[in-house]
């Protein structure tokens, strides 16, 4: 068999790849994992007692910002790191941006407190708590996420799994917000952003199990 044949042999049978197939299954897969972290939120933590007033304060759309554009920053690098013909992506180089600006934010509010509130600030009443949540609540956005990669061929598995993780961890931690009632910089740089990178961490260890084909 010459190899025009064989090719013809082994794609014999196959359906082309339908357009944007990669975004519609991602966003399906987010859509399904967001709703249930969401029913999780509201049902198991409840929603802040106070967020009728807290949406028109600058604290919680800071929240939402950093969490947002993490989120979506890491969901821009995974549906590419889907592809095999993938090697890295250049998405996630703009983390630092919404990094920078939130640690910017947190060191201005340092500057213009007392020295003796800074601890106050960075701890609060739920850090304990905040960074383990973020990683819980992700899990289901991660499972979808692993669901939909059953149909995609990534070749940098660990990658992937860690662009995965940061998603979910973003997508998660913007829902948590909605229970959150922490309202400092300093505190959302720190425990939300550890929540989400032990979500990257996660996904970075399950990668290469879970995204083989």
């Amino acid at each position: 068999m010459n190899t025009d044949d064989l090719i013809a042999s082994l794609t014999a049978g196959v359906r082309p790849l339908a357009h944007h197939a990669v975004e519609r299954r991602l966003g399906a897969a987010l859509a399904l994992g967001g709703a249930i972290t969401a029913v999780m939120v509201v049902l198991g933590l409840g929603l802040r007692a106070d967020f009728a007033t807290a949406v028109h304060g600058y604290a919680i759309w800071m929240k939402w910002a950093y969490t947002l554009s993490l989120g979506v920053i890491a969901i821009l690098a995974t549906r590419h790191l889907a592809r095999p013909e993938a090697t890295r992506s250049d998405w996630l180089w703009l983390l630092v941006i919404p990094v920078g600006l939130l640690a910017a934010i947190a060191a201005t509010e340092l500057a213009r407190a007392p020295q003796s509130h800074w601890l106050a600030m960075w701890l609060r009443d739920s850090w304990r708590q905040c960074s383990m949540r973020v990683l819980i609540l992700s899990v289901p956005i991660f499972a979808g996420f692993i669901w939909a990669f059953r149909r995609f061929a990534p070749t940098r598995l660990r990658l992937t799994g860690a662009a995965a993780g940061l998603a979910s961890g973003g997508c998660a931690a913007l829902l948590y917000s909605f229970h959150c009632g922490e309202t400092s910089a300093v505190f959302v740089l720190t425990w939300y952003t550890l929540g989400m990178v032990a979500a990257a961490g996660l996904g970075a260890l399950a990668g290469p199990r879970l995204l083989r084909w």
